[in-house]
């Protein structure tokens, strides 16, 4: 099925009939682990899709925070968005190359302050080309806009709730992690971090999430996809991952599920990981 939602996730389809429109603004926002061996600026910088502008990790995120992809202060991402042109009244589509990975994670920002005028391009950069539709290789003429944010904190969890929910089980914690990390079989790729998982969480691998080509899997597939992990849909749901970038994959499939009640842990495991006063569960669900 194809996803036309301009508020969570739309199609290719749907971005190639709507590129030209005027208050369309479209974020690539690639970014990847280190073992993937890959560079998104080096990648926009030889295609995109027209009128794309590039949103860094650096761009979007707390350098003084110690931990990664950390939640930026609100006036760093106001300063970003209006120095890329986005702003009010603009609808936005984000997308990276490797599907859908880490542009949930910026549509997830963007949620957090306020703004809901915003989308995920299901299949990203690698769907569009292999549909062969129109890409560039020069970057749009930057004209500042202005934006409003209103932040939306709900939407976000910190060490000390998850910690909350991990003892008392009032909130599901869900783990987007490979089952070989969250089992505490594989090391994990930052160094110093213990290996495991939040005692009481799930495990549901992004992966699980997705179709082949890199596209959102049919509704009923997600709903499967959660009951096979032993989450309830009916009850308050915390995503975390490693460090709180496929989270937001998790977070995507809830709103297109239509469950409104769950937040992201930012920290996730890069900060639950590292202190040793915070109990570790291994093994599987």
């Amino acid at each position: 099925m194809a996803y036309d939602d301009p508020t969570t996730l739309v199609s290719t389809e749907w971005l190639g009939r709507h590129l030209k429109d005027p208050d369309l603004r479209i974020l690539d926002a690639s970014w990847y682990l280190p073992e993937m061996g890959r560079d998104g600026k080096v990648e926009y910088d030889t295609a995109h899709i027209p009128g794309a502008r590039f949103v860094s990790a650096e761009d979007v995120s707390d350098a003084s925070a110690g931990l990664p992809n950390t939640v930026p202060p609100v006036e760093k991402f106001v300063s970003r968005m209006r120095r890329m042109g986005v702003g009010d009244g603009h609808q936005v589509v984000i997308y990276d190359g490797a599907g859908l990975f880490s542009a949930a994670r910026l549509w997830w920002l963007f949620r957090l302050m306020g703004k809901t005028d915003v989308a995920v391009l299901d299949g990203g950069f690698a769907k569009w080309q292999t549909e062969q539709r129109p890409v560039e290789d020069l970057s749009p003429v930057l004209r500042d806009r202005h934006i409003t944010v209103t932040r939306q904190n709900h939407l976000l969890r910190d060490v000390t709730e998850v910690a909350a929910a991990s003892k008392l089980g009032e909130h599901q914690i869900v783990d987007a992690r490979a089952a070989e990390r969250f089992a505490g079989v594989a090391p994990e790729p930052r160094p110093g971090l213990r290996a495991g998982h939040i005692p009481g969480s799930r495990n549901l691998p992004y992966k699980m999430l997705l179709n082949a080509d890199g596209t959102m899997k049919a509704p009923d597939a997600l709903r499967a996809a959660f009951a096979a992990a032993g989450v309830d849909l009916a009850r308050p749901i915390i995503t975390t991952c490693g460090s709180g970038v496929t989270a937001a994959i998790l977070s995507l499939a809830l709103e297109l599920l239509g469950h409104r009640d769950h937040g992201l842990y930012d920290g996730s495991w890069a900060e639950w990981g590292m202190y040793n006063d915070l109990k570790v569960a291994t093994g599987e669900n």
